[in-house]
């Protein structure tokens, strides 16, 4: 029987979604509705684009045709759903508002960044940086006006990501993080210090200040804190998303302790065919069993790709996530997987941690660079928590780690990793093998 899918966005876990029922169901009608005119959109290169070295028409993995002609998806941009009741949404599109009937629907209209309430933050030259839009705005209004002067608010992942974009074209940047250093809920401080040293050599970086208010005549003109003013010629609120469950909570489908949509392994929602999946939606920590809400692109485009596969009847479960993620400031690299030293004192384990420094090739073949490492255990069991990563190819060991925390390797598992070995890319004792040594067995 014919059945109609409605998903509501059309980012990575609404367009993955879409592209499961439809192989799975071909003659089954999927429609997606997505608020702007990007869809399969790359939310991460927002700074890259901003920075000038990605077009902005690269930030849309597949073009809309792909979609509409290819996979038989009836795709609706500029498409806003506006209401949403047992059995219909009710969408705000150019040509005026429909009502469109679904049998299954799927909430993955993601996250919207947190604006912080101070006065002057609807000035013009003030720019969050989450969605592709927002990078064009950004170029647009750099071409149109004189800017050398810029300030972020934020240190977290795209604040120390747009600090890097515009101080590559040579601006003037000024970073106002309110915790005492960057990347503080992410990382432990032994890891952040390395950051930290390679951001102050190319930027102003203010810890411990809380911005009371922006301030401009026509446009932006100064940063006001509790410690200093700043002069910008461009401002970037860098301070965090939420997930957008207003929808949801209209449905009465239930929210999660997170404040996300509570989804079970299927990724069904407490309301019956009803879904959600990526950035709006909650799920488990792999280590933890904890409800967690990790906003990520990797786990958003599976927990889509489960939900297509559940909703078209083919059973697969998303078992939760590690919180593995990757970025970098120039050519500092910063990465985790699994919990921080921070966070399993917090949960209550008894750990033991280690903290290296290494090269990335042997003494003797140029090219080494220096990483650092950080490992921590669980006591009881011997098995690893967490990996911690900062400087030089810190990917292949965070990725690595990653897999090792997948399967619950202990430290001696992980020593034995029969890891691949040759001059030209890492030295005999990798890295990853020297942590785990040092941790113990």
């Amino acid at each position: 029987m014919r059945k109609t899918v409605v998903i509501i966005g059309g980012g990575a876990a609404g367009m993955s979604a879409a592209s499961r029922v439809k192989r799975l169901k071909p003659e089954w009608d999927v429609k997606v509705f997505e608020a702007t005119e990007w869809v399969s959109h790359a939310p991460c290169g927002v700074p890259y684009v901003v920075e000038g070295i990605s077009p902005k028409e690269k930030l849309m993995h597949y073009p809309p045709e792909v979609f509409i002609k290819k996979r038989g998806i009836d795709l609706h941009m500029k498409a806003e759903v506006v209401e949403v009741s047992q059995g219909t949404v009710r969408v705000r599109e150019e040509n005026g508002e429909h009502t469109y009937e679904w049998d299954y629907l799927v909430f993955a209209n993601g996250a919207s960044p947190r604006v912080p309430a101070v006065e002057g933050v609807d000035l013009p030259g003030v720019f969050t940086a989450d969605l592709p839009p927002d990078a064009v705005a950004i170029r647009d209004y750099m071409e149109k006006n004189s800017v050398e002067n810029v300030v972020i608010i934020g240190g977290g992942y795209i604040g120390v990501e747009m600090a890097e974009a515009f101080s590559a074209q040579g601006k003037k940047v000024t970073l106002i993080e309110r915790n005492e250093r960057v990347m503080a809920k992410a990382f432990d401080k032994e890891v952040t210090d390395v950051l930290e040293e390679e951001m102050r050599r190319r930027i102003n970086l203010h810890p411990q200040e809380i911005v009371l208010r922006i301030e401009g005549k026509e446009r932006v003109e100064r940063v006001i804190t509790d410690a200093g003013e700043y002069k910008a010629d461009l401002v970037i609120l860098a301070t965090g998303i939420r997930p957008n469950v207003e929808l949801a909570r209209e449905l009465g489908v239930r929210m999660g302790e997170t404040g996300a949509i509570w989804t079970n392994e299927k990724m069904e929602t407490s309301v019956e065919n009803v879904y959600a999946a990526g950035d709006v939606a909650e799920t488990r920590h792999l280590i933890t069993g904890r409800r967690v809400w990790v906003p990520l692109a990797p786990a958003g485009n599976k927990m889509g790709y489960v939900a297509g596969s559940n909703i078209a009847g083919k059973e697969l479960h998303f078992p939760g996530v590690l919180g593995t993620s990757v970025t970098k400031f120039f050519d500092v690299e910063i990465g985790k997987t699994g919990l921080t030293e921070t966070e399993v004192i917090r949960e209550g384990y008894d750990v033991r941690t280690a903290f290296i420094k290494a090269g990335t090739r042997p003494h003797y073949y140029p090219g080494s660079r220096p990483i650092w490492l950080k490992g921590v255990v669980d006591n009881e069991t011997n098995k690893l928590l967490g990996v911690q990563a900062v400087g030089a190819e810190i990917l292949p060991r965070i990725d690595t780690a990653a897999a090792m925390l997948t399967a619950g390797f202990t430290t001696k598992d992980a020593f034995f990793t029969d890891l691949a070995y040759a001059p030209p890319f890492a030295p005999v004792w990798d890295p990853l093998i020297v942590l785990v040594r040092v941790l113990k067995f």
